[in-house]
């Protein structure tokens, strides 16, 4: 029997859902929920990531040296992205998914597929931009089917 895992997700939220059976019922799997709360807290100690810092260059005479800016929300996505693929590679290591297909807004797309391993993106059967993350029941059963459909995967 072919079970397919689909991940809706953005960059706040992520929902695993297991779609079986002949009417393709979604069955919610896991919840994943991205915390901002350190980010901020860290902020307000000045324990910013990614800030610029002082140090001495290769030719070691006094200046300054900064470190390549990244966007805090960037490494948080980043790090929200490995979690959510942590999960997804996983399940594939232990056969507990014959396919999978990604439902994800722009930006969680790219981090995702890059922290999914070889036999996860073999297993990868469709992917689709969006954020599905606001609906539930009937309705987010007809726009997963359509963003399946719409993306080229098999229904």
């Amino acid at each position: 029997m072919e079970k397919t895992w689909v991940l809706i997700a953005n960059s706040e939220r992520a929902y695993c859902f297991e779609r079986a059976g002949s009417n393709h019922s979604l069955t919610q799997l896991a919840d994943f929920t991205h915390r901002h709360q350190r980010l901020s807290d860290k902020a307000r100690e000045g324990d910013l990531t990614g800030a610029a810092g002082k140090g001495h260059g290769r030719t070691a005479h006094a200046g300054t040296q900064f470190e390549p800016h990244t966007e805090t929300h960037a490494k948080e996505r980043a790090a929200f992205a490995r979690q959510i693929a942590s999960y997804i590679n996983d399940g594939v290591a232990q056969k507990l998914c014959t396919s999978i297909v990604l439902i994800v807004t722009s930006p969680m797309l790219g981090e995702l597929r890059s922290c999914l391993d070889v036999a996860a993106k073999k297993l990868l059967h469709a992917s689709a931009v969006g954020d599905l993350t606001g609906f539930a029941g009937a309705e987010l059963k007809s726009r997963v089917d359509s963003a399946i459909q719409s993306s080229g995967g098999k229904s």
